[in-house]
C-alpha cells in the first residue's frame, strides 16, 4: 500500500494540529489517515483508558504517574492531570464503573469516582497487594472483560527460567480483589490484550524471549479459547521452536501455537480491536498493535503500529498504519498503545515522547 509521509499529510487541514514539536516528523500513514498531538506533556505514557465521561486516562513506567486528559473548550489544548504519583510502574490501568484501577507491580490500585475528582484526586485504595513484587516483566496491561472481572497479567520473573506456578500467566479477578482464576498459561509477558467483538474471545500480544539472535523467536499474537491454556513459555516459542535448554523433553505440539507471528523483538504492546466506523472497511475488526520496537538487533524492528486483519480467528493480512517511528536506527518515538475512540478516531500512546496522538482518516478527494 502506498504510504504518505507526515510532511505530506500535513499540507491538508486535517493535520493542522500536527505541528507539534512531540509528534515525529518522520512518520508515515497510507493515503487518507491523518495524524496530530492529541496531547503531551505526559512522561512516558503508555496504557490509555477512557472514562463514561470521555476523560482519556494513562499510565506511564518509570514516571510512577498516572494521567487525566480533558478537552479544555475549542481552539485550547487539552488540559493534562497527574492525578496519581510516586507508584511503582503504574504501566496498566482500567476503567470500570466510575473507577479508575492502577496496576502496580504487586498491588491493585483504585481511584474511586475519578472522573468527579480530577482537580482534588482521591488517595488511592488498595484492591489487593498480593501479586508479586518481581519488577523484571512486573509493569502491568489492565482490562475488564465482558465478564465484569479484572484481568492481569504476570510475566515472567526473567528472560528465561522456570518461572513457577505465580508468574507467566494472565488471571482474572474480581472487581474487589477476590476469586483470582487462572486464564492463560506459559505466557512470557503480555501487555496488550482485548476481547473480539462477536466471539467474545480474549486476544493478547506476547514478548518472545531475548538472547536467541536477531530473528529468534517472533513476539505473538495468541487468543484464548479455554481457560487455562499453556502457550508454550518457557518450553516452545513463537509454536514451533523449542528452547535450547527447557525445550528438551517437550513437544511444540502440546502448546497453543499464536495465530501470527508479529516478528522479532518487535515489542507487541498495547492491542485492540477497531470498532470505529472512520477507518476503511479493511480495518473493521482487525487488531491494532503498538509494536514498541526491538532493543536488542542489529537492525531495529517494530517502531510502528500495525493492524492485522481478520475474519473470526483467520488473518487476512497486516497492515502498517504508521511507521517511522525510528530511522537510520534512531528512534523519535516508541508506541506503547492504542485506544479506538468513540467517534472512530485512533489513540495511540508514545512513551519516548511522553505524547498521545490522534489518528483519523477522510476519503483522499478522486
Amino acid at each position: 500500500m502506498r504510504m504518505l509521509t507526515l510532511l505530506a499529510l500535513c499540507a491538508t487541514a486535517a493535520c493542522s494540529a500536527a505541528s507539534s514539536s512531540s509528534l515525529p516528523a518522520t512518520l508515515t500513514l497510507p493515503p487518507g489517515f491523518h495524524i496530530e498531538t492529541f496531547a503531551a506533556d505526559m512522561p512516558n505514557a503508555r496504557e490509555l483508558a477512557l472514562g463514561a465521561r470521555g476523560t482519556v486516562f494513562a499510565g506511564s513506567r518509570d514516571a510512577g504517574k498516572v494521567y487525566a486528559v480533558t478537552d479544555a473548550g475549542p481552539g485550547q489544548p487539552r488540559r493534562v492531570r497527574v492525578i496519581a504519583s510516586g507508584l511503582q510502574l503504574p504501566s496498566g490501568i482500567a476503567f470500570h464503573d466510575g473507577d479508575l484501577y492502577i496496576g502496580a507491580v504487586s498491588r491493585i490500585l483504585v481511584l474511586r469516582d475519578i472522573e468527579q475528582h480530577l482537580d482534588a484526586p482521591p488517595k488511592p485504595e488498595v484492591v489487593t497487594d498480593q501479586l508479586p513484587d518481581k519488577t523484571h516483566h512486573g509493569w502491568k496491561f489492565l482490562g475488564f472483560g465482558p465478564d465484569g472481572r479484572l484481568y492481569v497479567p504476570i510475566g515472567a520473573p526473567c528472560n528465561i527460567c522456570e518461572p513457577g506456578q505465580d508468574f507467566a500467566r494472565i488471571i482474572s479477578m474480581k472487581a474487589d480483589g477476590s476469586d483470582w482464576r487462572d486464564v492463560a498459561l506459559g505466557v512470557r509477558n503480555s501487555v496488550g490484550f482485548d476481547w473480539q467483538p462477536g466471539t467474545g474471545q480474549l486476544w493478547f500480544t506476547d514478548n518472545g524471549r531475548d538472547m536467541l539472535g536477531d530473528d529468534l523467536p517472533s513476539d505473538e499474537l495468541n487468543r484464548v479459547t479455554r481457560a487455562g491454556e499453556h502457550f508454550g513459555y518457557p518450553y516452545c516459542h513463537q509454536g514451533d521452536t523449542l528452547d535450547p535448554e527447557f525445550g528438551k523433553g517437550k513437544s511444540c505440539k502440546d502448546y497453543t501455537p499464536p495465530v501470527r507471528n508479529l516478528g522479532a523483538h518487535v515489542a507487541a504492546l498495547g492491542l485492540r480491536f477497531y470498532t470505529g466506523t472512520m477507518f476503511p472497511a479493511r480495518y473493521k475488526g482487525a487488531a491494532i498493535i503498538a509494536e514498541h520496537g526491538s532493543w536488542n538487533r542489529t537492525r531495529k524492528s517494530g517502531y510502528r503500529v500495525v493492524a492485522v486483519r481478520l475474519d473470526g480467528a483467520r488473518v487476512l493480512g497486516e497492515d502498517v498504519l504508521i511507521d517511522g517511528f525510528q530511522k537510520d536506527e534512531v528512534a523519535s518515538g516508541r508506541p506503547a498503545d492504542v485506544l479506538v475512540m468513540p467517534d472512530g478516531a485512533l489513540l495511540v500512546a508514545d512513551d519516548l515522547a511522553g505524547a498521545v496522538y490522534r489518528v483519523t482518516y477522510t476519503a483522499p478527494e478522486k
